[in-house]
């Protein structure tokens, strides 16, 4: 994470802007907009996310729900690990192969599958390796049904806990990503369940690095491209649909720094092994945490009428960090917003105005800021001598 010298950065602002509205914004320019979206990326949708904070960095309609394909799995995956964690399931636990499982996600269909048997029993832990390293249909219908009954049931359940997880562009029709009209996910929810997954089970995660799966003497291979192109990829997960294109959530550490990306709607399997990788690298070497301000850090001083002190400190409220492409660190920028002067008394945390911070590519953020000590009112004589001063 990069940071700021707080109170040099916005010892310029400190004489501006008196008006309690912010002022229209013009349009862009072609270099603005260049700047706005420097990934360059072909991909219809593309969020990067700072893996170790969970800041995101960079959004190409990343906030909007779009087809997920295979990429949805991941709900399913973390709510099988939270059983698996509070001790509601284990490993060894076997589930039956209904035909729903086997007609919809087995041998016979295009998708993605483990192959299972009709009607033999399978341990969870099996299914999960299926359904995470090999994407299997008929393992994820498997665990939805053994689990929550039915397909219906786990996309209830799921829809819901996305809710609760802040994933505000996710509803879940189903446990493989196939699609349906209602099935939707957003690019940052991806990447958020992915950072959640990440952080949250730990002892779970390696096993979206293993790079193949052995099943019922079938042995097929991890899809996910980063893990052979780009060294310190530990996952996370391809999707691919007619209607979504060729998708993919990744997740790399390089120095001691996690990143993680998600692309969706590429045209081919060779754009996703293409791209995935450069997208990787970029987010690396060109995106980065700013924290823009600390909570409690001075960022100005308003003069203040009819105080015992002529000036009073302004102190941020609270912390804001934000993404930003390393080209647009050098467009910050910051202004005090109050209406000056200040009447006195005041007292210490009274808010008296706002900071609004911007950046080359991101929304303007306007942050309450407030006193940061009290000031008395001048007594009569104070008052008197300050009329006879002419002040």
């Amino acid at each position: 994470m990069r940071l700021l010298a707080g109170t040099l950065f916005f010892a310029a602002a400190t004489a501006v802007a008196f008006a309690q509205q912010p002022p229209a914004t013009p349009p862009a320019s072609p270099a603005a907009q260049l700047a706005a979206d420097p990934l360059n990326t072909s991909a219809p949708y593309a969020f990067i996310m700072d893996g170790d904070t969970g800041v995101p960095l960079y959004s190409k309609s990343g906030y909007e729900p779009m087809v997920p394909a295979s990429m949805s799995k991941l709900m399913l995956y973390y709510m099988v690990f939270e059983r698996l964690k509070s001790n509601r399931l284990t490993m060894a636990e076997q589930f039956t192969v209904s035909e729903h499982a086997w007609r919809t996600g087995g041998a016979g269909t295009d998708g993605s599958t483990m192959f299972l048997p009709l009607n033999s029993k399978v341990s969870v832990e099996d299914l999960l390796r299926g359904a995470v390293i090999v994407s299997g249909n008929d393992a994820c219908i498997v665990l939805a049904e053994g689990i929550w009954g039915s397909e219906d049931a786990f996309a209830r359940a799921a829809t819901a806990r996305a809710a609760e997880l802040g994933l505000t562009g996710t509803t879940l029709a189903n446990s493989t990503g196939l699609d349906h009209p209602s099935h939707r996910m957003s690019a940052h929810d991806i990447a958020l369940i992915s950072y959640r997954l990440i952080k949250d089970f730990p002892e779970y995660y390696p096993m979206f690095k293993e790079p193949e799966f052995t099943f019922n003497r079938t042995r097929q291979y991890n899809r996910n491209p980063l893990l052979r192109e780009l060294d310190g990829a530990d996952g996370v997960k391809t999707g691919h649909l007619s209607v979504s294109g060729f998708g993919l959530v990744g997740s790399a550490v390089r120095d001691g720094e996690r990143r993680i990306i998600v692309l969706n709607g590429l045209p081919s399997e060779t754009a996703r092994k293409t791209e995935a990788p450069r997208v990787m690298r970029s987010a690396f070497l060109d995106f980065d945490t700013v924290q823009f301000v600390k909570k409690g850090a001075e960022v100005g001083v308003a003069d203040v009428w009819m105080g015992e002190q002529k000036s009073v400190p302004l102190i941020a409220t609270e912390d804001y960090a934000a993404g930003l492409h390393a080209d647009a660190v050098k467009g910050i920028a910051g202004k005090l917003v109050y209406k000056s002067p200040l009447m006195a008394p005041i007292k210490e945390g009274d808010v008296v105005g706002e900071l609004v911070l911007s950046a080359p590519g991101t929304a303007e953020k306007w942050i309450k800021v407030a006193a940061g000590k009290p000031i008395n009112e001048l007594g009569f004589v104070g008052k008197v001598m300050m009329g006879l001063g002419g002040e």
